[in-house]
């Protein structure tokens, strides 16, 4: 694809063409010096306000249908466009398309070849095959207990294919290996894996003609066993306090991380190397990875980036804008200027409310946090009148406060203190 960042017309600039994007997506497009085609069912958002000039009212997810509509465009047929979906299905969805309208990026088998985990396990295991990460295929219920004893605790039981953490067990013991086979269908298919003990980091990535450039990490913290929020059908003969299956949940993340040297070269020698695997030659990418007492281990890979939470976080903390790059880099504009971060510590707290509960009632307390020192953002992902059914799972989460701070113990003090303030009381009105 030629390079587009040459011409400075309005015309001559190259469109974005965005599936089912978020306003943060429309905006990081307008950064990079893109215009932009929202590609939506629902043409009402992302509004104008973000930046989009033009919508195709269509359902994305219907392939002919999209790669009909998007045919259309002058720009697509002259070659100065590319489709980006930048989740768990949109990702996959822009790469067929970008295929069938012969548009550059990531092929499509790349795309599920990152999706589907056990052949990620696998290719992973290539890369330290002294020490691989335990992993056994379940295609029964009934044999999860069986396995997980095999496998050794704790282990992790997830599905093969899924997103956003859904479905996916920490397991402590035989007890728990038994409370967690009712929970997936008889005939399923799932992974038993070891259980990766370490601190986490979540790595952004961008891929350009098979090179991979580490965009930067943060660190994920988890949240503890016995939160209420993680807990997912312990069994009732069981302490609350010390569940024998749990949902593994982020209670968030910090960043910057300093790592010495070799750490910091043997992570992303792991990342390059599984993105190599798969064949994931161009556009972003997430990757989880844990600091075992071995070496830096894979957990999992995603064709796109990270929530649109932790992007901003990275961008606070480093100055990195990673979905800005990712969209000049697929549309052949000049990268974005790293802008020096204008804080030294940066964190991302979750907030989950539990079932019964719900955002604070009044207006004051929303206000309140976001009025505190260095608090950036305070986002409510329910509507602030719901009442929560059932707490989340895996990346799934209620709200989320975004703060700076010019040192860990103030950062700290300003998460700790706004996620007080959205823990108070709500009168229940409608349930979500």
């Amino acid at each position: 694809m030629r390079q587009q960042g040459t011409t400075t017309g309005p015309r001559h600039r190259p469109v974005a063409v965005l599936l089912g994007p978020c306003p943060a997506e429309v905006a990081a497009a307008r950064r990079a010096g893109a215009r932009t085609v929202v590609v939506a069912p629902d043409p009402s958002v992302p509004s104008d306000r973000e930046g989009a000039e033009r919508r195709v009212r269509t359902d994305w997810r219907d392939h002919p249908r999209l790669v009909g509509a998007v045919a259309r465009l002058a720009e697509v047929r002259h070659g100065r466009a590319r489709v980006f979906g930048f989740g768990p299905a949109t990702a996959l969805a822009a790469a067929r398309a970008n295929e069938a309208l012969g548009l550059p990026g990531t092929p499509p088998s790349a795309v599920t070849a990152l999706m589907d985990k056990a052949a990620l396990r696998a290719r992973a295991n290539t890369l330290h095959p002294a020490r691989p990460v335990s992993f056994a295929r379940c295609g029964r219920a009934a044999l999860i207990p069986f396995l997980a004893t095999l496998i050794g605790y704790p282990c992790v039981i997830k599905p093969r294919a899924g997103s956003h953490g859904e479905g996916v067990l920490v397991v402590h013991d035989e007890a728990g290996a038994r409370a967690a086979a009712p929970h997936y269908p008889e005939v399923t298919d799932l992974l038993v894996e070891e259980f990766l003990e370490g601190p986490e980091l979540a790595v952004q990535t961008l891929s350009r003609q098979g090179r991979h450039r580490v965009l930067g990490w943060t660190r994920s913290l988890p949240a503890p066993a016995h939160d209420p929020a993680s807990a997912s059908a312990p069994d009732p003969g069981q302490p609350v306090h010390a569940p024998t299956a749990h949902a593994p949940t982020a209670r968030g993340h910090d960043a910057p991380v300093a790592l010495d040297p070799a750490t910091a070269e043997a992570v992303r020698a792991l990342v390059r190397g599984v993105l190599d695997l798969t064949g994931h030659r161009d556009g972003p990418s997430h990757t989880e990875v844990v600091l075992t007492a071995r070496g830096p281990r894979l957990i999992e890979t995603h064709p796109h980036p990270g929530a649109e939470e932790v992007t901003q976080l990275l961008r606070l903390a480093h100055g990195t804008d990673v979905l800005a790059h990712a969209l000049s880099a697929g549309l052949g504009l000049p990268a974005p200027v790293r802008k020096p971060p204008a804080t030294a510590h940066a964190g991302l707290r979750y907030v989950d409310f539990p079932p019964g509960g719900g955002p604070p009632g009044a207006a004051d307390a929303l206000a309140a946090a976001r009025a505190l020192p260095g608090v950036v953002r305070v986002q409510l992902q329910v509507p602030p009148d719901a009442t929560v059914r059932r707490a989340p799972t895996g990346a799934l989460h209620h709200a989320y406060v975004l703060a700076t701070g010019p040192t860990r113990p103030a950062l700290t003090r300003s998460l700790d203190r706004a996620t007080t303030l959205l823990h108070a009381p709500a009168p229940a009105r409608r349930s979500r």
